[in-house]
């Protein structure tokens, strides 16, 4: 059968290679003080490159290695067990534990992000059911459709004045175009015998909205809500980062002013965990509320 029904084999098979390889690039030979004399020794000690270890020895200052290339699997294992040892300790009030930065980084995105999903649907609904309307404010969504949400921070940080609102208001305008744009197409594209069936049926506006309307446009909006998801995501770290507020975006860019290689990389590996996980679970509710024809 071979690996052709089992493709996580092959898929841990390369991740083996790429650390194997990884591992191998930043190795970096022991410190040799054969040839140096005592005054050389001294000098690289005085400036830190090296250390006195308690036999007599000298080797590569560690804390120094931090900063000198890229870091390799193994001491960015030891930063994920270091900081996963201490998920949950809040050691000040901008020192805290990674599973709390990932709970401020994802209530911060759930809340962007729900909220622009109601405005970009009901708004969404009320353009597509008017074409004339629909034709009059099209321009302008396409106009600011394409602007980058991170270009919004400045004006919005200067407005609310509070970083936590903006950074909810930059996941906001992240999700809100996609899901507006599809959302009207989706339904101004609607089959026009759905409509006629409930005026037959002589069913209220609600009724309509909520059995007819909704329902035959679900997979449009979806695709739509599955744009701005990804969008939100990829807006909300940088504007943490950004803004100094604490999250998983937060700990990348103080990892990086500490100058810790091996903590940046264990911040986006965090990122592309918790993506994963919230896209995962997304695509499941989404599937319970899509249909096939």
């Amino acid at each position: 059968m071979g690996t052709q029904g089992k493709p996580w084999l092959i898929s841990v098979f390369l991740l083996a290679i790429f650390l194997l390889g990884w591992q191998l690039f930043t190795l970096r030979a022991s410190f040799n003080s054969k040839g140096l004399s005592e005054e050389q020794l001294h000098l690289l000690e005085f400036n830190g490159d090296i250390i006195k270890t308690a036999d007599g020895r000298y080797e590569w200052n560690p804390e120094k290695e931090k900063v000198k290339g890229v870091p390799g699997p193994l001491a960015v294992f030891e930063k994920a067990r270091e900081e996963l040892g201490e998920a949950f300790v809040k050691k000040g009030t901008n020192d805290h534990g990674i599973a709390y930065l990932v709970l401020y980084t994802v209530t911060r995105f759930a809340a962007g992000f729900f909220a622009a999903s109601v405005v970009a649907v009901a708004v969404g609904v009320l353009l597509g059911l008017n074409k004339v309307l629909f034709r009059a404010v099209n321009p302008f969504i396409q106009i600011l459709k394409p602007i980058s949400p991170l270009a919004w921070m400045p004006l919005l940080l200067y407005t609310v004045r509070d970083p936590k609102w903006t950074a909810m208001l930059v996941v906001f305008m992240a999700s809100l175009w996609p899901t507006l744009a599809t959302t009207a197409f989706g339904v101004n594209s609607l089959r026009k015998e759905y409509l006629q069936v409930a005026a037959i049926l002589q069913l209220s506006w609600w009724k309509r909205l909520f059995t007819v309307i909704l329902p035959g446009a679900a997979p449009t909006i979806v695709n739509g809500l599955r744009i701005s998801f990804g969008s939100a995501l990829v807006a909300v770290v940088p504007a943490e980062m950004l803004l100094g507020e604490l999250g998983v975006g937060y700990l990348s860019w103080i990892e990086w002013n500490n100058l810790d290689i091996a903590g940046v990389i264990f911040a986006i590996l965090v990122v592309g965990v918790v993506g994963v996980i919230l896209d995962s679970g997304f695509n499941k509710v989404a599937g319970l509320v899509t249909y096939q024809e």
